[in-house]
């Protein structure tokens, strides 16, 4: 019997994972599966060694390294010691995963990575840690492939998830009749993020910027998007005075019916392409970080859809010009420009074609089962 050890951070990386182990379920009926993840690996049969509600953590803290590395030493013995995998899967989390892999080449053990580090956008030193202790890349991105090659790492590109996994839109009107919107009033949606410190940046300057909007365009209905992993308390500290509809659970739905969209950098800017939404991304942190970025970073842009069609259809407002004015302005144009709306979302169009109709999770687990075979 074959057995597979799979690795995952955060939520979005179980995700993808489980529909991974899914598919290798399918194809290795007797196959056995562990793994650290949440409750998707759970679902698609894998026995949990640990689950991954300390890993998805952001920051330095002491507490935060010494989950990691406790973490990490528990996982590296087991897999060496006493489990003794055909294969680790390791799925997206870079600086924890190419931790682990470093051990797990020294044992001899092989290792593929699903959704790899992004080296292309900052760090491009990771590539030599990929090359010695990664045996096969399992990319979503079709440039990553040429990339990863030509530093002589076998690669292969199995599509990104997303466009195989996004629900189809929401019915407009089924949607604003569930939550008392107007179908005749256009509708501004705001992702502020899902994490507590991109609430404490962006939160109040998307509030503002909103308010502007409707100072100006009384007939325009604003929703905040709620993380679902964060509280009601850590978002209506930011509400007061308005009355702006709040929706949880629902992103996907809220970007396929949006006019236009406020949105922190991250996924949800390649969901709302997918969905051809036009939109503004707008980012800040402590500058501190920042100035850490802009020495790491290897490209100019950093949303998406930019990205995949490497040219700039996606306005990005970064560190200092997120400002309300500016955000305000650019959504404007977006929803009154009729020839430079027509133009965006024409071009947005054009992304779920480049990235190819792959599925992502057969690919990867068609890829994980040929290694298995030998």
């Amino acid at each position: 019997m074959k057995k597979i050890f799979i690795i995952t951070g955060e939520y979005s990386g179980d995700i993808h994972a489980g529909k991974v182990a899914e598919e290798l379920r399918k194809l290795n009926p007797d196959i056995e599966m562990e793994g650290i993840g949440g409750e998707n690996l759970k679902n698609a049969g894998v026995k949990l060694f640990s689950d991954q509600k300390k890993m998805g953590a952001v920051g330095l803290s002491p507490k935060i390294i010494l989950d990691h590395f406790t973490l990490g030493k528990r996982v590296v013995d087991y897999l060496t010691k006493e489990y003794h995998p055909d294969l680790v899967l390791l799925t997206d989390y870079g600086a924890f995963n190419l931790s682990i892999s470093k051990f797990l080449k020294k044992a001899g053990i092989k290792v593929f990575y699903y959704i790899p580090p992004q080296v292309w956008a900052s760090r491009p030193w990771r590539l030599n840690t990929i090359k010695k202790n990664i045996d096969e890349v399992l990319c979503i991105f079709p440039f990553e492939k040429e990339l990863y090659e030509s530093h002589g790492i076998k690669t292969h590109y199995c599509g990104h998830p997303l466009v195989s996994q996004l629900p189809e839109k929401a019915d407009r009107k089924s949607f604003f009749i569930k939550h008392n919107l107007d179908p005749n009033k256009k509708l501004v949606s705001v992702f502020p993020g899902s994490r507590i410190f991109e609430l404490e940046q962006l939160m109040e300057i998307f509030i503002k910027s909103a308010k502007i909007l409707q100072k100006k365009h009384p007939d325009l209905q604003i929703c905040i998007s709620h993380a679902p992993n964060l509280s009601d308390k850590d978002y209506n500290k930011y509400l007061k005075n308005t009355d702006y509809k709040v929706i949880k659970g629902e992103n996907q739905a809220l970007l396929s019916v949006s006019d236009a969209l406020i949105l922190a950098s991250g996924t949800v800017a390649l969901e709302a392409a997918l969905y051809a939404t036009p939109m503004i991304i707008a980012y800040r942190g402590p500058w501190f970080f920042y100035l850490i970025y802009l020495l790491v970073r290897c490209i100019k842009m950093v949303s998406l859809p930019n990205i995949i069609s490497n040219k700039i259809i996606v306005p990005e407002i970064i560190q200092a010009k997120v400002r309300p004015e500016i955000i305000s302005y650019e959504i404007e144009k977006i929803l009154f420009d009729e020839k430079y709306r027509e133009d965006y979302i024409n071009s947005l169009e054009k992304i779920k074609t480049l990235l190819s109709d792959k599925i992502s999770s057969k690919e990867a687990a068609q890829e994980v089962t040929k290694e298995l075979m030998i």
